[in-house]
């Protein structure tokens, strides 16, 4: 028998697919089991993180700076100096970006400068495997360039990202004073509202979750409430809430109600928000005459004066010459 299925070529791959079916099978439960423990784990952390008030997002990005932190430590442990650290510029652009680590700044210095080697470096290998060889002055010129895009991209990058982010904020915020005006009438004090409307608002508005959460957790903590609502002002980076903290704060110290300040302040923030959406409305027709000019505009002088034209040159021009 075993001499026949050595000798027998169907019976050899026969058995060669029985083996691969076998050994992918155990690859696939193996593989199967793994994942379904970490989609379990994560969904225990979804729910903590619900339960907790705070948002899964900012758990993984933790852990990502936690990871890229540890990194900049490890090059600065052989005496290379990451970042300045009297540079407060550098960290309130981080922080208006959502980067709020106290690694971020070192984590960015090192970014920009992997970048500036990686892109000439790519380049490079790109050359050395490539049949025709450029010139040397094109490949200093080209590397010197890629060298100053690697160095200026992170910056665009956290621009961006900040202004990504100040938009999202600012036009979710009065969605949030509308509903801590909602709960501050209904008899809840000003930290109760806050802690309530941070919860409510982590799937929709997310950032403004984040930044009345940390609020809160600062006034449970034993902060002044004045300096818990500083530092979400501070943390936020957006003028809308700078003005939101500095009225609570005169609220709270001139003892007025906060109710009748928020309902004042969340009319004002939705009557600007009405404004915005008004003004991008009327930028509309500005941006579609661009694409009408460049475009549309070529297309129908042609498409009128080409009849003119082919008469001009069939009949006028040839009379002009004596034909």
């Amino acid at each position: 028998m075993i001499e026949l299925a050595a000798s027998s070529p169907a019976v050899r791959i026969l058995f060669l697919i029985v083996v691969f079916a076998i050994v992918t099978g155990v690859i696939l439960l193996i593989v199967s089991g793994v994942d379904a423990r970490r989609r379990a784990s994560k969904q225990i952390a979804r729910l903590d993180s619900v339960v907790a008030g705070v948002p899964e997002t900012s758990l993984v990005r933790d852990s990502e700076d936690n990871r890229w932190g540890r990194i900049a430590d490890a090059i600065e442990k052989t005496g290379i100096d990451l970042t300045d650290k009297s540079n407060l510029k550098l960290e309130k652009q981080l922080k208006q970006a959502g980067y709020r680590s106290p690694s971020a700044p070192r984590i960015y210095t090192l970014v920009r400068m992997t970048m500036i080697f990686v892109l000439p470096g790519l380049y490079l290998l790109s050359v050395y495997f490539s049949p025709d060889k450029p010139e040397m002055i094109r490949m200093y010129v080209i590397s010197a360039i890629l060298a100053a895009l690697g160095l200026y991209l992170p910056t665009l990058y956290i621009r961006g990202k900040a202004d990504r982010r100040k938009a999202e904020i600012v036009n979710g915020f009065p969605d949030a004073l509308d509903l801590i005006l909602v709960s501050v009438e209904a008899g809840l004090g000003l930290e109760s509202a806050l802690d309530r409307v941070g919860r409510e608002m982590i799937r929709s508005h997310r950032l403004i979750s984040e930044l009345l959460i940390e609020c809160t957790l600062m006034m449970r903590a034993g902060a002044p409430r004045d300096l818990a609502l500083r530092q979400l002002a501070e943390s936020s980076a957006v003028d809308e809430i700078r003005s939101f903290s500095t009225l609570l704060i005169q609220s709270d110290k001139l003892g007025t109600s906060i109710a009748s300040t928020l309902r004042v302040y969340a009319a004002e923030m939705r009557e600007a928000r009405r404004m915005r959406a008004e003004e991008r409305a009327h930028r509309i027709p500005v941006l579609i005459s661009i694409p009408l000019v460049a475009c549309m505009l070529p297309v129908m002088i042609g498409v009128l004066a080409l009849p003119a034209i082919i008469g001009i040159v069939r009949e006028i021009a040839p009379a002009l010459a004596g034909g």
